[in-house]
This record gives structure tokens, C-alpha cells and sequence, in this order.
């Protein structure tokens, strides 16, 4: 019942005679009781016509319960179901389910009762062949899914912000329109050293991904419904959130570039060091608007242990970088006034991510 409400459509395929089936079929809630024949959803492999493979490719969509089947319907029910366009999982164990477990987006093997070529040809091995596991790893599967695409959303936004304030210092430094933003980081042209690249794009961002993945998938991320295999990896509410959350930083911190010595009377390195901490400030506000993205982000925070084992492992080397690291680092020690001012600038981002989220966008999609 878990695989159906998240809209896991459940199909048994069996060496079992339609009797035998049907109970199962009714024991398991893959139909109703009351169902026959003559629906189409129940189908004895033996009243095929002769050219079984064709027509079983062109009711499978329709077909929820095959007996006596064969291994080579199994894989027939499998590619039809591709064909249309569906993502199929399939459980196996015999030597002949090898085939099938191939074909299959996702081949799941039984851990004991599976032989060695059907683990070998599988992606996942259920080792106490249940099917309530089996049901588990899919709606995991599912959740997984859209956590990885939060941490795409994520890398996407922090990477767009920084290329374009490395790329507009860089161009009002007066150099080449076809500039390139290494030789211009290489340079120096641009707000930040080496060492902080390096942590702001790479370090942060590996961080990052632990602090968004890490968790379980809530049940609010199971229970979304299936993803269209048609449909792309960044989608188009995707984007428009990426640049959404990506503009606040850009807006702000090229202000900062530009105007921070004059009209704010920052010291160069100070206005440098700001500009830095303020980035991976904001970042970490941009994962909290990823986890918002779960669902309620208050319930059960206090549980969130290693959620907030990773933040606070980014926010005390943050804090070592700028205050003590300041030779490798290249920043400058900031005052407590200047440590609000960035931590103030950079809260910003989790209210200008929820009113990015709020405007309407002509087309629906998940994330």
C-alpha cells in the first residue's frame, strides 16, 4: 500500500496458475476482490494468442496480474513498460531472472533465496527478501532522487553567483571580454585568493552535499509523485530558483566590490575578507532553503544530528579561516560589528529564497 499511495503501480508476474495468483494478488492489495478476467487486469499466459510478446507489449500497461507466466514474458511485460515510457523496477532470484534484473531500470535480487547470476545482474540485493524492503528501497529511491537534485539546485545557485562576480570584477578591471575566469582568479583581479576559491567551490560544496544527503528522505520527498523519465534532471522551476537565489548574492556583493572602499570606508583587505565570508555564509542559508524544500524544517530539528554536526564543522572553519588563517587564507581579521553585518547580509537569503519559491511560474514541476 506504501509503493501505490507514492504511485508505484504494482504488477505480479508468476509461474503460479490464475487461482493461485489472484489470491496473492488480493492478499498483497495489488487488486481488488472483486476484479475478473474480464477487466484485463488478470491474464492467464496460456490464453495469449500465438504472438504472445506482441501482445503482452501492448497490454501491459493494463495487465496487473499474469499466470503461468515464463522468465521470457517477464522481460517482454519489462520493455513494453519501458516503451511507454515508464521507469521499471523488478525483483528476481532464478538464473533466468538474470536477463530480466538487466533490463530493468532497477534490478532488485533476493538476498537469500537469489542465486549468484541473478546478484550479479542486479543493482540492488534485498537481503531479507520482503517485499515490505523491497517497497522501502523504492520510495527511498524516490526521495533520494529529489535530494540530489536539491544539491544540483544548490551547486547551480553558489556556482552562478561566483562566475558572475568573478566575471564582472574581472571585466571593470579592464580586461578582455573573452576573459577567463581562472587566468582572472590566477591574477588576482577578482575579490578572492586562491586558497578561498578552493573552499567556497569545492570544500563547502562537498560539505554541502553531506548536509543536504545525509538524512534519510523524509516521508514528504517518498510520497511525491513519480518522475517523468521524458522529464529533464534540472527542471524549468529549478532554474528558475537557481537564478532566483543566485541574483541576492550578486546584487549585493558586487555593491560591496565596488562601493564598499568609498562609501562604506572598507579596507581593501577587509572589503575582500567580508566579500568572502558573506559567500559562504550565504550558502549555508541556501541549504537550509534546500531543506526547507522537505517539508516543515522545524519538525524534528532537534534530531537533525549529523544535519547539524556538518554545519557547524563549516561554520567553526569558516570562523578559523578568516580569524586565524589569515597568511594561508589571505583575509583579514573582522571586527564583531563586521561578523553581524555579514551574518545579517547572509540570513537574508533563507526569506529571498521562500518569496523565489512563492512566484508563480507558468509551468508545474517538482523542487
Amino acid at each position: 500500500m506504501d509503493c501505490q499511495k507514492a504511485g508505484v503501480d504494482i504488477k505480479l508476474v508468476t509461474r503460479n496458475d490464475l487461482p493461485t495468483a489472484r489470491a496473492i494478488a488480493i492478499e498483497c492489495g495489488i487488486i481488488d476482490p472483486t476484479q475478473d478476467e474480464t477487466t484485463g487486469e488478470l491474464v492467464d499466459r496460456q490464453s495469449l494468442q500465438s504472438n504472445a510478446e506482441t501482445e503482452i507489449k501492448e497490454k501491459c500497461g493494463t495487465i496487473r496480474v499474469m499466470a503461468r507466466a515464463s522468465t521470457l514474458d517477464k522481460l517482454h511485460m519489462v520493455q513494453g513498460l519501458k516503451q511507454r515510457g515508464h521507469v521499471v523496477a523488478v525483483t528476481g532470484h532464478s538464473i533466468g531472472d538474470a536477463t530480466v534484473l538487466r533490463e530493468a531500470d532497477a534490478g532488485l535480487s533476493l538476498g537469500i533465496q537469489g542465486t549468484s547470476q541473478a546478484k550479479e545482474n542486479s543493482d540492488i540485493i534485498i537481503l531479507d527478501d520482503n517485499f515490505v524492503s523491497v517497497a522501502r528501497v523504492l520510495r527511498w529511491g524516490r526521495g533520494m532522487y529529489h535530494k540530489i537534485q536539491m544539491y544540483a539546485q544548490f551547486q547551480l545557485s553558489v556556482s552562478i553567483a561566483c562566475l558572475v562576480i568573478d566575471f564582472v570584477t574581472a571585466v571593470s578591471a579592464k580586461e578582455p571580454p573573452t576573459i577567463n575566469i581562472v587566468a582572472a582568479i590566477s591574477s588576482g583581479k577578482v575579490p578572492y585568493a586562491a586558497f578561498q576559491v578552493l573552499w567556497v567551490k569545492l570544500i563547502v560544496g562537498a560539505l554541502a552535499a553531506l548536509a543536504i544527503t545525509i538524512e534519510e528522505p523524509p516521508e514528504e520527498l517518498r510520497q511525491l509523485p513519480p518522475v517523468n523519465r521524458e522529464q529533464p534532471f534540472i527542471t524549468s522551476i529549478m532554474w528558475k530558483n537557481i537564478v532566483g537565489q543566485a541574483v541576492y548574492p550578486i546584487i549585493v556583493l558586487l555593491n560591496i566590490q565596488f562601493k564598499g572602499q568609498s562609501t562604506f570606508n572598507l579596507d581593501a583587505k577587509i572589503k575582500d575578507t567580508m566579500i568572502f565570508n558573506i559567500l559562504v555564509l550565504w550558502e549555508l542559508f541556501v541549504i537550509f532553503n534546500m531543506k526547507r524544500v522537505e517539508g516543515n524544517f522545524f519538525k524534528g530539528i532537534h534530531k537533525r544530528k549529523m544535519f547539524w554536526g556538518v554545519i557547524l564543522a563549516i561554520i567553526l572553519l569558516q570562523v578559523l579561516i578568516v580569524e586565524l588563517l589569515k597568511e594561508l587564507t589571505d583575509t583579514k581579521q573582522l571586527s564583531w560589528k563586521q561578523w553581524i553585518i555579514c551574518i545579517g547580509i547572509s540570513v537574508l537569503a533563507w526569506p529571498m529564497g521562500w518569496l523565489v519559491e512563492r512566484i508563480e511560474y507558468p509551468f508545474s514541476s517538482h523542487l
